[in-house]
């Protein structure tokens, strides 16, 4: 779901972002407002929000429990897992370290600190994932 999409790393960290968000809005539109305030973990006005354009500040799990709207198959605890793999993946594959991955970010991000986030031990924003897999991905 976040790790599905074409060409992450030729992409800004913001048009991942929008693209998220866009999934989002079509998720909440599709079961409307209250059931998908019913069924995750982000309150009413905060979906209205982002159906009126706006963009509230969510967490990794926040999106992973709209987007597990789309398909009932998968919960958000196993979206934000894959979410969180496919970046400690692609940190393996192009062979960086949280190090590198700060340094590249031009220290938006200090290496402790992603490290805990990918590791899901402190709250990962969807900003900052999209920020990561951008980076990451772009790096392979």
């Amino acid at each position: 779901m976040l790790h599905e999409v074409d060409s992450p790393g030729d992409r800004t960290p913001t048009e991942l972002y929008e693209l998220y968000l866009e999934a989002m809005v079509d998720a909440i539109t599709d079961h409307g407002v209250e059931t998908a305030a019913d069924r995750s973990d982000v309150d009413t006005a905060r979906l209205r929000e982002l159906l009126d354009g706006g963009r509230p500040e969510l967490t990794l799990e926040e999106a992973a429990s709209i987007l597990a709207l789309v398909d009932e198959t998968i919960d958000t605890e196993t979206i934000a897992t894959i979410a969180r793999d496919e970046l400690l993946m692609g940190m393996t594959t192009a062979v960086l370290d949280v190090e590198a991955v700060e340094s590249g970010l031009d220290g938006e991000l200090e290496a402790r600190e992603i490290q805990s986030k990918i590791e899901g031990r402190f709250p990962m924003t969807l900003r900052e994932f999209a920020l990561l897999y951008q980076y990451i991905e772009g790096a392979r």
